[in-house]
């Protein structure tokens, strides 16, 4: 069943639900147990949950001010940085922390210059478990962004709070429904930290719940203005990795800086960066060589400029050099004002990219990572603490595992992905695309636009069924394949049932 074809998703989730109800009446004398239980129905109604991780320095919060488009997060190594903060949709601007001991505690909620500031009121940020900041954004309201503290940091107490998170160590599910983990580059500890994360059951087979990206991308070509380039053909070759396909469902690169800083892009910054761009052309590229020059006040190196080494200063610190060379190439090319300058910015960030990777790969298959969620929570109760009348609700929870045509599409990911299954690559890349790898929508994995319509849906359906069902009855197909096969016949039955209803 396809994403779009709501009966079958709401027949997922309403199987959940049935089991949660019926597990929360087994353990109706379990305070904890009940309470968890009836926060996953919850969980169940909320928007998705995806956790940012990664690195320390590795552009957590500069990326997640860009999902928002609005600087809420700290971006410095402060002690707002060491709390794991959950960013929700709300309806007025408000920030709760947790603390280990006592009730929530609601803090004043503060801006400068457009950035938030949190003050956490003396309350030391190793005595609370979590900041809850609610803030109006449309960013906001497919999914509630969780800032977690920076891996392999320095402070062990920082880098276990994010594991904890994650990971949690007590036979819990994380309470993250997806989550987009940054590096800078590739290192070991990455893919232990993703091998550590990826849970059992169904999850340990499709990685269908994380995301790479490649942050500070910029970086990578030295702050050239082919830098993008040279990350995103490193996102291409991760993305092709068979080990690393197993650890992420895509790679993205993005520059979270640029991206950062598009988004909350000032008039008076627009006129600034008008301004050099006016330098004439020796002396621009003799500022814009490097940092040290560019910041330099040395008017023999560049006496045309006519802008100040403070102005370059607050340029540089809010879009790094890479991005005032490309800003300065965009106005060159003609960009006229600081609405089109940061449409453009966004685009060559990389962020539109990651915002479409994450609409068509999370938002999508809401339902199905949120039941997802749910069911490993299930699983988890009812094998820590065994009960009368609750072998039967395990084997529901397994038959929903096994029975649900989501889980089977995921599974079957899995295996394409790992390079398990023996079939050509074309044909791979058909049945993964069929499969949703590439977006749960009907005409994504039908390779249609967007605006196609229902004759061409069906006439796309009825193709790959075709295609399909030949495959699966052809003698010279190999056994091991032929599970694949009857799976993507599956889904082209009801990608046609829903173009026929």
């Amino acid at each position: 069943m396809t994403a779009s074809a709501a009966p079958g998703r709401t027949a997922l989730v309403d199987s959940v639900r049935t089991v949660l109800h019926d597990t929360a009446r087994l353990y109706a004398d379990d305070p904890r147990t009940r309470q968890l239980l009836v926060g996953q129905l919850e969980r169940l109604d909320e928007p998705l949950r995806i956790a940012i991780a990664g690195k320390i320095k590795a552009g957590k919060s500069t990326l997640l001010n860009a999902l928002v488009g609005e600087q809420v997060a700290a971006t410095d190594a402060g002690e707002c940085t060491r709390i794991v903060t959950w960013y929700r949709d709300g309806p007025a601007p408000r920030i709760t922390i947790h603390p280990e001991a006592g009730g929530p505690v609601g803090l004043p909620v503060h801006r400068r210059d457009g950035e938030l500031l949190v003050d956490l009121n003396g309350y030391p940020p190793d005595a609370v478990t979590r900041m809850v900041i609610d803030w109006p954004s449309q960013g906001l309201r497919a999914a509630t962004l969780i800032d977690t503290p920076g891996t392999a940091s320095l402070s062990t107490e920082i880098s276990r709070r994010a594991l904890r998170f994650l990971d949690p160590d007590d036979d819990t599910p994380t309470e993250a429904d997806a989550v987009v983990y940054l590096m800078r580059q590739l290192h070991a500890s990455d893919s232990e930290f993703l091998e550590a994360f990826r849970d059992q059951g169904v999850a340990r087979a499709a990685s269908v719940n994380t995301i790479g990206v490649i942050s500070r991308a910029d970086e990578i070509g030295g702050g050239r203005l082919d830098a993008m380039a040279s990350a995103q053909s490193v996102a291409q070759r991760y993305r092709g990795e068979p080990a690393l396909r197993g650890l992420c469902q895509n790679f993205v690169a993005v520059a979270g800086l640029i991206a950062q800083t598009a988004r909350t892009l000032r008039q008076a910054e627009f006129a600034m960066l008008r301004e050099l761009a006016r330098t004439p052309g020796p002396d621009l590229h003799e500022l814009l060589f490097t940092a040290d020059r560019f910041l330099a006040d040395d008017r023999q190196a560049a006496p045309l400029c006519t802008l100040p080494p403070d102005a370059r200063r607050a340029l540089l610190q809010r879009f790094g050099m890479f991005g005032v060379r490309l800003c300065v190439a965009l106005l060159h090319r003609g960009t006229d004002s600081a609405a089109a300058l940061a449409v453009e910015l966004v685009r060559q960030s990389g962020l539109t990219e990651l915002q479409h990777v994450l609409h068509n790969q999370f938002a999508e298959r809401r339902d199905l990572l949120k039941a997802r969620s749910a069911l490993l929570a299930l699983d988890a109760v009812l094998h820590a603490d065994p009960r009368s009348g609750g072998a039967e609700l395990a084997r529901a929870v397994e038959r929903i595992f096994a029975g649900a045509h989501e889980f089977a599409e995921l599974r079957m990911l899995g295996a394409l992905r790992s390079g398990a299954v023996p079939l050509p690559a074309a044909v791979v890349a058909d049945a993964e695309r069929l499969l949703g790898e590439g977006g749960a929508a009907v005409r994504t994995r039908l390779a249609l636009p967007p605006d196609a319509g229902p004759v061409d849906v069906r006439a796309a359906a009825m193709a790959a069924l075709s295609r399909w069902q030949d495959l699966a009855e052809n003698p010279m197909t190999p056994r091991a394949a032929t599970d694949t096969c009857r799976v993507v016949v599956r889904t082209c039955e009801g990608m046609l049932a829903g173009a026929a209803r």
